[in-house]
């Protein structure tokens, strides 16, 4: 019995963070085997709540693989237009809206490696969420690259999850404590001002994960009492209010470096 309910407990932290597939067909061909794969990665990252495919018809290619892409489960997106990348537009507004749904993901999972969406992605990790890119080898922008909360390219999925259930273990092993993060948020905010580069959420953020591989954004951190952060934005106003650093709207500041560089 206490077996099962081991289980269960394991089973309901994976489902504490909602995750959403947009998948950009025109950019990258998922065959019925990586797109299978590729669920398999998402419903290992939490409880997977959109799963999108944005294609074009007017494609031959794009609508006979719409079928296979269907029956496993993806909602298919026609965006009949005749320019290349028509679906792109319609990718990017959806991208913004899901933001201000009652239902949002907190990890995106965007599968493209076109530039364009570089500008969104800053918004979501803005928006404390968390952004992983899919892309094809040689078909991946570096700044969009460079951006990604974590990266890879779609013939590595049945790597990732080839062995699902020690995949799924590690996830879950990812934990930091409260102190700890504390210390890597101030030293990622220094290395941002004394870059140059602003102290937004997000790009703070990243320089955390580039810090502590313990560090899975603000889902991996444990309070003491074992409770844990529900954004990013939660954990910036503890540290805020525990007088470690300051913000204004969503930019964070160190009172002891603007000492330094008066």
């Amino acid at each position: 019995m206490a077996h099962a309910n081991q289980s269960s407990n394991k089973q309901t932290s994976q489902q504490q963070l909602k995750v959403g597939i947009y998948c950009d067909f025109q950019n990258v061909y998922l065959s019925q085997k990586l797109a299978s794969s590729l669920l398999t990665f998402a419903n290992a990252r939490g409880s997977l709540i959109i799963r999108r495919v944005y294609y074009n018809s007017l494609f031959e290619n794009q609508a006979s693989a719409k079928e296979n892409l269907q029956r496993i489960g993806f909602q298919c997106e026609d965006v009949t237009c005749s320019l290349k990348n028509s679906a792109d537009n319609q990718l990017k507004s959806d991208l913004i809206d899901d933001v201000y749904n009652n239902q949002s993901p907190d990890i995106f999972i965007l599968v493209s490696g076109d530039g364009d969406f570089a500008n969104p992605v800053k918004f979501l990790q803005d928006k404390d969420k968390n952004v992983i890119i899919f892309a094809q080898r040689g078909n991946i922008k570096q700044r969009l690259k460079n951006l990604a909360d974590e990266f890879y390219f779609v013939d590595q999925l049945p790597q990732l999850v080839g062995n699902n259930t020690q995949f799924k273990t590690t996830v879950t092993e990812f934990k930091i404590n409260y102190n700890d993060a504390v210390k890597y948020l101030i030293e990622s905010t220094k290395t941002s001002l004394i870059q140059g580069k602003p102290t937004v959420f997000g790009y703070v953020d990243k320089l955390m994960r580039q810090r502590c591989h313990k560090y899975q954004g603000f889902s991996s951190i444990y309070m003491p009492d074992g409770k844990k952060f529900k954004t990013f934005s939660q954990f910036v106003d503890a540290a805020v209010r525990d007088g470690k650093v300051q913000r204004q709207g969503q930019e964070l500041f160190l009172m002891e470096l603007d000492k330094v560089a008066g």
